[in-house]
Order: C-alpha cells, then sequence, then structure tokens
C-alpha cells in the first residue's frame, strides 16, 4: 500500500510542497468546517491535520466523519493527548516534544497510548515536535508546560531537530503554535533543513500566501495552516496555490 509517509519522502526527492489544514475540534462550527472541507477539496490540500491543545467536546469523531463524508484528503492525527486518539483516520504523528523537558511528552503518553496504536489500523508516524517562540503565549506552550526555542536561537533548533532524527524519528514538526505573532522565521527553516533529511512540517502563524511561500522554500515539506482559514476558508486557495507552485529553482535550502 502506498502509505502517507512514503509519499512524503517521494514528494520531499522531487521537491514537491505539501500543503495541510488544521481542523482544532474544539474551534470549527458545523458550518464552517463543512465550507473548509469543501474548499479543500476544490483546491487539492494534501492532508488535513486533526487535533489541538485542548478537547472541551468531544468532536474528534465527528469531524473525521464529516471529512470522510466529503473528501478523499487523508485524515492525519495530530493529537494533544491520548483522548484525541481515533482508528476511523487514516494516520497519526506520534508526537515527541523534543524542545522540551517534560518526560511526560516525550514518552509517557506514548506508553498510555501504545496498546490503542499496536491494534489500530493507523499508519504511525513518529514526529519530533519542536516548540519555537512566536512572540506570544500559546496553549500548546502553556498545556506543555514547557519553554519554547527561541526565535533567534537557529543553533539550538537544529541541534534539537537533528538529535530527533538520530534518535529515529521520521518526520520534525517546527510550530510556532495556534496564536502566535510571528511565524517560524525562513533562517530557521533553511538551517534546520540544512542538516536534516527528514520531512519538515512547519507551521503556526502562517497567515497569508506569501508567508506560506516562503516559509516552504525556506526548506519546509508541508506547510500546516489552521488559524487563518478557520477565519477565512476562502484562504485556502491562494495558501495551496502558492506553496503547490514551488519548483525545485525556487526552493533556498541554506539561505
Amino acid at each position: 500500500m502506498h502509505s502517507i509517509y512514503n509519499g512524503l519522502l517521494e514528494a520531499q526527492t522531487q521537491h514537491e510542497k505539501k500543503f495541510a489544514v488544521l481542523i482544532d475540534p474544539d474551534k470549527v462550527k458545523t458550518r464552517n468546517i463543512t465550507r473548509i472541507i469543501e474548499m479543500a477539496t476544490l483546491t487539492k490540500v494534501d492532508f488535513f491535520l486533526l487535533g489541538g491543545s485542548l478537547l472541551l467536546n468531544n468532536a474528534v469523531e465527528f469531524c473525521i466523519q464529516l471529512i470522510k463524508k466529503h473528501s478523499n484528503i487523508p485524515v492525519v492525527l495530530f493529537p494533544g493527548g491520548t483522548i484525541q486518539l481515533s482508528n476511523n483516520a487514516d494516520a497519526i504523528l506520534l508526537l515527541s516534544l523534543i524542545s522540551g523537558r517534560n518526560p511526560d511528552l516525550l514518552i509517557g503518553r506514548h506508553v498510555e497510548a501504545a496498546p490503542f496504536l499496536a491494534k489500530s489500523n493507523l499508519e504511525i508516524m513518529p514526529t519530533g515536535y519542536m516548540l519555537v517562540d512566536g512572540g506570544a503565549p500559546t496553549s500548546v506552550t502553556y498545556m506543555s508546560n514547557t519553554f519554547p526555542i527561541p526565535a533567534n536561537k537557529n543553533d539550538i533548533a537544529v541541534c534539537t531537530a537533528l538529535a530527533g532524527e538520530l534518535l529515529g524519528l521520521k518526520l520534525l514538526y517546527m510550530d510556532a503554535g495556534s496564536g502566535a505573532k510571528n511565524p517560524i522565521s525562513a533562517s530557521m527553516i533553511s538551517d534546520v533543513r540544512k542538516h536534516t533529511s527528514i520531512p519538515i512540517f512547519v507551521g503556526g502563524g502562517i497567515r497569508t500566501p506569501e508567508r506560506a511561500f516562503q516559509s516552504a522554500s525556506a526548506g519546509a515539506d508541508v506547510i500546516v495552516v489552521g488559524n487563518a482559514i478557520e477565519k477565512d476558508p476562502r484562504l485556502v486557495m491562494e495558501m495551496v496555490n502558492a506553496v503547490h507552485s514551488i519548483k525545485p529553482a525556487e526552493v533556498k535550502y541554506g539561505m
């Protein structure tokens, strides 16, 4: 079976960029999520990521069912905790918070989830999750009880990412967090890309097609946008077109 991860590796080899819409079950109303799904299908979004730092209602299964009803786009869990697991999604980013020192998010939650995941049909993608300071306190920083990597400390980001890859993690996810004032800098993305080989997701604070293009050109393999699209689903088309338009000659690794 052609797995999502193998597809990411193939796209990375071809310098093809991917775009993912992040849906937080706590934030999206039925009418709005339906509109987002319609726009995502029309514009050929590559993935839906589903999850959030909190879970105030039991809407994970509802969101998965709604996406599956209206779209063939893969649903990848981006869980904030074990309560956000579901066997009805296609895959899961099994997140290890390598930028922090909270053992619960490095291995503790994984031990709790392991029996469920081992029996599930989910494609499991071990992911090094890196929080980067986006200029404002975020839900994930508060809930994880960790400090983000300073925005101007590219060397720390590089060493953290490299450690994750050497530990055997299959993906990296650099996140400024929901509600970030500033996205992760192109220079940090580029430096991490230059020193690692595994696919990189980048999200948080990306509000415009121009910024999405810049982050992807700097080395991100998958651009993730949530808040901006929740506020204006029409942004999906411009965002996807900007990311998918990138050609190999426009990729600026090591800038």
